[in-house]
C-alpha cells in the first residue's frame, strides 16, 4: 500500500510518499512560495535533495506538480497515480469536533471549515489541499489527522480559561493545544523504545523547535499541554513570546496604538528568541552569539531553557510525579544545550543526566539519563508524517 502524506500551509505544501509494507519513505519534498514569482519545488530521493524553480500560482497547481514529479521525469517513483492508495492530510485545528483521525467526507469538511475562525491561516490552507487532491483524483480516499485531536482528553479544569463561561459556550474560547500528532507519536514510541507499557507511566513530552510545546501524558493520554487557543501560549519559541501577562498586551496596544493585527504580529513574529536576542530565532545562532560574548543571546538562551524547566516541573506536579521525560523537535533532538539547560536542577525530582550521553546525542533514539536515574530522560526523533500515514492506512 502506498500513501501520500500532504501538509498544506498558506504558501507551501510538504509531501512524503510512504510504502506501508515497510513504512519506508519512497520520496519526499515540498513546494514553497506558492503565488510568488520565485516559487520552487524540492525533491528528496535516494538521500539527495534536488531543487527546481517552477511557477505555482495556487494549491491545485502545486498538488498537480507534485503528482507530475512522482510519475514523470528524472525523479519519478510511480508508473501512474493509480499506485497511490490514499492521501493523508495534516489538519491543524479541529476544535472540539474531532478527537481522532477521520475519513474526509463532505460532512467532515463542512465541520472542519466551521473551525476556520480558530486557525484562520492554517485551516483554509488545509482545505485547499484536500480540494486540490479531489479535483485531480476524485475517487481516492483522503484522511484528516488533526493537530489538536490528541489533546482532547484534557480535563475541563485544564483546558478552560477563567473567562466568562459564555465565551466558551458561544465561541469555543478554551485551550486546545497543538503538535498533537508529534506528542502522540513520541509518547507511544518512547514506550516501545524502553520496552514498557503506557499504562501506569507519567510522561512529559517536550517538542522543542521553532514552535515549541510540552505535554503531560498519563496512561497514554494527554492531560495537559502548554499551547492554548492558538500556538502562542506556553513556551518561549523562535519568534513567539509564549506566556505573557494579558495586561502587558493591552498596555502595549495602548502605548503604540496597535490594532489586533499589530499586536499579533509583535507577539507571534517579532518576539521569542529573536526579540530578546535581537540576533536570530534559530537556537544555533543564539549559541554562536553566546560564544562571541553576546549577552542578549545569553539571556535569550537562559529564558528559553528556564521556561521549559518550569513546565516540566508543573507537569510533574500535575501528574503526581514523572517517570519519563523526552525531547523531540529540531532543537530538542539536536541541541544538547537545550536538554542540559532544561534538566539541570531537577535532581530533587529524580532526574540524573549522563552528560556524555546527552552531549553526544543528535537526532537519534537514545537514553540520556544516568543508569541510576529515577526518571528516564530520552531523545526520541518525531515522525509526524509516519503517524499520519499509519492513521490513513488504518482508516482505508
Amino acid at each position: 500500500m502506498k500513501i501520500l502524506v500532504l501538509n498544506c500551509g498558506s504558501s507551501s505544501i510538504k509531501y512524503a510518499l510512504y510504502d506501508m509494507d515497510s513504512h519506508d519513505v519512497v520520496t519526499s519534498g515540498g513546494i514553497e512560495k506558492i503565488g510568488l514569482p520565485d516559487s520552487f519545488i524540492t525533491v528528496k530521493l535516494h538521500g539527495e535533495k534536488h531543487k527546481m524553480e517552477h511557477p505555482i500560482r495556487e494549491h491545485t497547481e502545486g498538488v498537480q506538480l507534485i503528482f507530475k514529479v512522482l510519475t514523470e521525469g528524472d525523479y519519478a517513483v510511480l508508473g501512474s497515480l493509480s499506485e497511490i492508495d490514499a492521501v493523508g492530510h495534516r489538519m491543524v485545528h479541529g476544535g472540539e469536533k474531532f478527537n481522532q483521525s477521520v475519513r474526509l467526507t463532505p460532512e467532515v469538511m463542512e465541520a472542519f471549515a466551521e473551525c476556520n475562525d480558530l486557525a484562520p491561516l492554517h485551516n483554509p490552507a488545509n482545505i485547499k489541499g484536500v480540494n486540490a487532491v479531489k479535483a485531480l483524483l476524485p475517487d481516492i480516499p483522503q484522511v484528516g489527522v488533526f493537530d489538536t485531536a490528541f489533546h482532547q482528553t484534557m480535563p475541563d479544569y485544564a483546558y478552560m480559561y477563567a473567562l466568562p463561561y459564555e465565551l466558551y459556550k458561544k465561541y469555543g474560547v478554551r485551550r486546545y493545544g497543538f503538535h498533537g500528532t508529534s506528542h502522540r507519536y513520541v509518547s507511544q514510541r518512547v514506550c516501545e523504545f524502553l520496552g514498557v507499557k503506557p499504562e501506569g507511566k507519567r510522561i512529559i513530552t517536550c517538542h522543542i523547535g521553532n514552535g515549541a510545546s510540552i505535554a503531560a501524558v498519563k496512561d497514554g493520554k494527554c492531560i495537559d499541554t502548554s499551547m492554548g487557543l492558538t500556538p502562542l501560549e506556553g513556551l518561549i519559541m523562535g519568534t513567539r513570546s509564549g506566556d505573557i501577562d494579558a495586561g502587558a498586551v493591552t498596555y502595549l496596544m495602548d502605548k503604540f496604538q496597535l490594532d489586533t493585527h499589530g499586536i499579533s504580529d509583535l507577539l507571534n513574529k517579532k518576539s521569542g528568541l529573536a526579540g530578546v536576542s535581537e540576533l536570530s530565532s534559530d537556537f544555533r545562532d543564539i549559541l554562536a552569539g553566546i560564544a562571541a560574548g553576546n549577552d542578549k543571546a545569553r539571556l535569550a538562551k537562559e529564558m528559553y531553557t528556564y521556561r521549559i524547566k518550569k513546565y516540566i516541573g508543573a507537569y510533574a506536579a500535575a501528574m503526581g510525579g514523572v517517570d519519563i521525560i523526552l525531547f523531540t523537535g529540531g532543537a530538542g533532538e539536536n541541541q544538547w544545550e537545550v536538554r542540559e539547560g532544561a534538566t539541570t536542577g531537577l535532581e530533587y525530582m529524580g532526574v540524573k543526566m549522563d552528560q556524555a550521553r546527552n552531549r553526544s546525542c543528535r537526532a537519534t533514539e537514545a537514553i540520556l539519563s544516568a543508569d541510576d536515574s529515577k526518571v528516564t530522560v530520552c531523545c526520541i526523533p518525531t515522525d509526524e508524517e509516519l503517524m499520519i500515514a499509519l492513521d490513513t492506512q488504518a482508516l482505508c
